[in-house]
């Protein structure tokens, strides 16, 4: 019997990348999942290869009714809601300057509004099962600035507060808040960056390594298990020491 049986998780951006890569870990681990991406064929696809132990919302997280939708789906389906991994995001390589009013308001709706509208989401059915665990997905670019993503590094900051706020409002629920911060991992949002400066990207890395998709699903695993029951509150780096 799997670390993860019985329970019933929602985990966004779960298309590609990470978010499928938690998925696929947690039907391993006897999970049921809904899958929540705008990318409405990817997603569906990715729900049908999951099997029985899964289903799919296509939907933008910055839209309460994806939200709406996914809770219902886990409630109908599955019979509530135990686990929130917040993985959606996107990247936008652009200087502060050159980035223009949509742009950056697109990007915070994605990777933080869209965090804080599933966590809202999902406390009631949380509340209903005695309790739960969400995992936001951060990055290590929410500790420590990079150039030429100011969009992104906002919003990264960002989440990190909404993690320690709902971790001291909602532990009383006995709901735990953690957050997981990769550096880099070999994804689709990384594709360019590997494929034309992977030497100089780890040279930056003591370990010398960029992380798999499968390690930061391992840690998020970890997180949302009982074996987890005490931690909340927390901020996990994934990124190899690279800012230590």
């Amino acid at each position: 019997m799997g670390v993860l049986a019985e329970k019933v998780a929602i985990i966004s951006g779960a298309a590609r990348g990470q978010g499928l890569a938690e998925a696929e870990r947690f039907v391993a681990e006897g999970a049921r999942v809904v899958l929540v991406d705008r990318l409405a064929e990817a997603v569906e696809a990715a729900a049908g290869r999951l099997g029985d132990a899964a289903r799919f919302v296509a939907g933008d997280v910055a839209d309460e009714r994806a939200w709406t939708d996914a809770v219902a789906l886990a409630t109908d389906q599955f019979g509530g809601v135990d686990i929130l991994v917040n993985n959606a995001g996107v990247m936008v390589s652009r200087s502060l300057v050159d980035t223009d009013e949509a742009t950056f308001r697109d990007v915070l709706d994605t990777n933080l509004v869209g965090a804080y509208l599933g966590i809202r989401a999902v406390v009631p059915a949380m509340r209903a099962r005695g309790g739960g665990a969400i995992v936001n997905t951060a990055s290590a670019a929410g500790l420590k600035a990079i150039p030429m993503g100011s969009a992104y590094v906002a919003s990264k900051f960002g989440l990190r507060g909404l993690s320690r706020a709902a971790a001291l409002e909602l532990g009383r629920h006995q709901i735990r808040v953690n957050c997981v911060c990769p550096g880099l991992v070999r994804t689709e949002m990384a594709a360019d960056l590997l494929r034309y400066h992977e030497k100089e990207a780890l040279a930056n890395i003591p370990l010398g390594i960029a992380a798999e998709a499968t390690d930061v699903a391992d840690l998020v695993l970890f997180l949302v298990s009982d074996a987890a029951r005490a931690i909340s509150g927390g901020e996990y780096l994934i990124d190899g020491a690279s800012i230590a």
